[in-house]
């Protein structure tokens, strides 16, 4: 499996690209990283160095790769983090181009936008920008509850809720959705949750709450749930290896008491997840 990973990079930490492709490496698929800035560290520190890498040099990198014959062979476009308007037009453009010289491929995206805790942390044209024409030409997205709700101006709480709210994004386009972050009223104590839906049925994985903030887990769970999903086409199993190695990484660095995924530590829960954590059916 080859995968186009159009996504921000840290020099320090893991997120975006910098938390995506070496788990995606160790289970066996081939990365193609695109960067979109090229920063010291995370913003989450409230200082950084580097660079937003302009539209133009983004799109002229992927067009070097398009000029080395690559495209015939990408399986999906995976996306991230916006930093800018510019960037959207950059990969909507890249996936129309790859989807021509594979119509097997697909576009998978994770419409990042902020979370129920934080709000918006992006710019503000962004999240419009996401809903009315990212989105729409994905056929994967990975949201959090909350930017569900705002893909959809709801405000999904309850499981009915939220698959209701699914149904609707999917009406716009995406056959696929992987809702991370769920916390509905009624689930267990000291739990969270993940649901995957597609035309086939959903499913829900719950697993004990780690209390910490991880920045780049949404970016590890989106590139895993993205490549196990294209290589089975079983959505169960995606969602059940996805948490199983999500929750092991993120156990693993609440232990470490270190503020960084401790990804490279971590590897052989991508390589060989426990399932630890069963996928149930809810539709």
């Amino acid at each position: 499996m080859k995968i186009l990973s159009i996504q921000s990079a840290v020099a320090y930490g893991h997120v975006g690209n910098s938390a995506a492709v070496f788990p995606l490496q160790r289970i066996g698929v081939e990365v193609l990283p695109v960067y979109t800035v090229n920063f010291s560290n995370h913003t989450g520190y409230g200082a950084w160095r580097g660079p937003l890498i302009s539209p133009a040099d983004v799109s002229d990198v992927i067009t070097g790769i398009e000029e080395r014959g690559v495209f015939p062979q990408l399986d999906v476009v995976l996306s991230g983090y916006q930093g800018s308007e510019g960037i959207a037009d950059v990969i909507l453009d890249a996936v129309a181009r790859v989807k021509s010289a594979n119509p097997d491929a697909v576009y998978a995206c994770d419409p990042v936008m902020g979370n129920a805790k934080s709000g918006c942390f992006v710019a503000p044209a962004i999240p419009i920008l996401l809903r009315e024409r990212v989105v729409p030409a994905a056929d994967l997205i990975t949201p959090n509850q909350f930017e569900l709700g705002y893909l959809t101006g709801t405000e999904p709480h309850t499981l009915e809720e939220t698959l209701a709210a699914v149904d609707l994004v999917r009406a716009t386009g995406p056959s696929t959705v992987l809702v991370t972050s769920v916390e509905r009223p009624d689930r267990a104590p000291e739990t969270i949750e993940m649901l995957a839906v597609t035309g086939d049925g959903a499913w829900i994985v719950q697993t004990p709450h780690i209390p910490m903030k991880a920045n780049g887990s949404g970016d590890v769970t989106a590139a895993l749930f993205t490549a196990h999903y294209r290589a089975t086409g079983d959505a169960a199993d995606a969602l059940a290896r996805t948490t199983s190695s999500v929750y092991d990484l993120l156990q693993r660095t609440y232990s470490s008491g270190e503020r960084e995924l401790q990804l490279v530590e971590a590897q052989e829960a991508y390589a060989h997840p426990r399932m630890q954590f069963e996928a149930r059916q809810v539709r």
